[in-house]
């Protein structure tokens, strides 16, 4: 018995080692272009004005297509859409790195998007089906949950790094072999798909209209700050998002085989996770854009000094994620995350009040170090809590539902937050800049506080 165990048991740790390398292209190929945006734009003629859509484009993608993401990894086959997703990946980012004009290049990034939406629920969904939901899957979680974290941060300093060495092109043709190894990776490692015939209907008419709706309101999100709320094109598009969110839930009352199941709206920890992931984009991610608007325009940092910087929050926020995992097994989810959110309340507002035009780095220390744990213990604990009490034909659409809210929560908070500190104004002095950065962070950690706030306030037993 124990020798038929072990290879089961190693198979799993390669396969989680795959998820988890999953987990750190897709941070990687969110965060590391951001460096590269000023050689981008000078190398393929962007105006200031359109540079930001090798950003947006990317964003607007993955936030409207991750609903059907989810749903096509529950009724297609989670090993087939990871390796598809895992090729367009590839062969998207070897197209970007030989681009040679702007156009080419969006396009690009939007389809990268597609291939992150339909990644990112399958490698969760993968999770919540290869591990049994308790400590197995929660400390799946954790491992994976450290490598998108290390991702995030750690992109800033590899984008800086290849740029300075090779050039804008090498941010994209970096992923190609990453992206290639996965797809081999998980053909061999996952479980096999069942058949196509058997799989149930799918609700085309119902993934159109979701897909085409939230588009258009991450689209509408994105670009209504800089566009203006009242410009015609942020109007027609807020106006076709409305109608077509309207459409899709009418099909999804009428259809047979519903893309999103009426059942997993009753779900609270689902509905509470989705809650929880929209409110951890809109506060915790967004710190990384006032860090480094603070770093590089307020203190001079360069690329590869902003880099540096936060490689302490990548690390931290992997212990994070470690600590929040074990945290689950003592205390369970709720408390943990009561816990990881005050935490992470605190040191936000400790780096707040550290903000200073020629103060140094070490005075940012305490704030990172809290800000990132909570923000660690809070990314495992919403996801454990999203996948639990879940069906496995679900989890798919379950992690493509909790993700969409992840993406719109990350598009409105980040947009007004800019708005509340003004910093998207470029005629600010140094000083102006600096209180708005500050006084931006100080809404990020009131906002985290009202989070905690409202987890506590939840009734019932909370899940170990």
């Amino acid at each position: 018995m124990q020798t038929a165990s072990a290879p089961a048991r190693t198979r799993l740790g390669l396969a989680l080692l795959v998820l988890a390398t999953a987990q750190l292209v897709i941070s990687l190929d969110f965060n590391i272009v951001y460096v590269a945006l000023p050689s981008i734009g000078s190398g393929l003629g962007f105006s200031g004005q359109d540079l930001q859509w090798v950003v947006s484009a990317y964003v607007v993608a993955t936030g409207g297509f991750l609903l059907l993401g989810g749903r096509a990894a529950d009724l297609l086959g989670r090993r087939r859409v990871f390796v598809a997703a895992s090729l367009l990946y590839a062969v998207s980012s070897l197209i970007g790195g030989l681009s040679g004009s702007a156009g080419v290049l969006v396009a690009v990034r939007a389809v990268q998007g597609i291939g992150g939406s339909l990644l990112f629920p399958a490698t969760l969904s993968l999770i919540n089906t290869l591990f049994e939901e308790g400590p197995s899957r929660n400390r799946a979680l954790s491992v994976w949950g450290a490598a998108g974290a290390g991702g995030l941060c750690f992109g800033s300093l590899l984008g800086g790094v290849l740029v300075d060495a090779f050039g804008w092109p090498s941010v994209f043709v970096v992923n190609v072999p990453l992206a290639g190894a996965l797809a081999l990776a998980g053909w061999v490692l996952f479980p096999p798909d069942e058949p196509l015939s058997r799989r149930g209907d799918f609700d085309l008419l119902g993934a159109l209209s979701a897909t085409g709706g939230i588009t258009l309101l991450v689209f509408v999100l994105v670009h209504g700050p800089e566009a203006g709320w009242g410009s015609p094109t942020i109007l027609v598009s807020a106006v076709l998002s409305v109608l077509l969110l309207a459409l899709f839930a009418v099909v999804e009352k009428r259809t047979r085989a519903p893309l999103t199941p009426a059942r997993l709206f009753t779900h609270r920890g689902l509905l509470g996770a989705m809650g929880m992931t929209a409110l951890f984009n809109a506060t915790f991610s967004s710190v990384p854009y006032f860090l480094t608007v603070y770093f590089q325009t307020v203190r001079g940092y360069s690329a590869i000094g902003t880099g540096l910087a936060f490689l302490l929050p990548a690390v931290v926020v992997a212990v994070g994620t470690q600590a929040g995992e074990r945290a689950v097994a003592v205390l369970g989810v709720r408390t943990m995350l009561v816990g990881g959110l005050a935490v992470g309340a605190v040191g936000a507002l400790a780096l707040a009040l550290a903000f200073d035009d020629h103060g140094s780095y070490l005075r940012l220390v305490p704030g990172i170090v809290l800000m990132s744990l909570g923000q660690g213990a809070a990314w495992t604990g919403m996801w454990i809590t999203a996948a639990a009490g879940v069906e496995p034909g679900d989890q798919g659409v379950a992690s493509g539902l909790a993700s969409t809210t992840l993406q719109v929560g990350g598009a409105v908070g980040l947009a007004a937050l800019i708005a509340v500190g003004d910093v998207g104004n470029h005629g600010l002095s140094q000083g102006e800049l600096l209180d708005g950065v500050r006084t931006a962070v100080y809404v990020i950690a009131a906002g985290i506080c009202a989070g905690a706030v409202a987890v506590l306030a939840l009734r019932g037993r909370p899940a170990r």
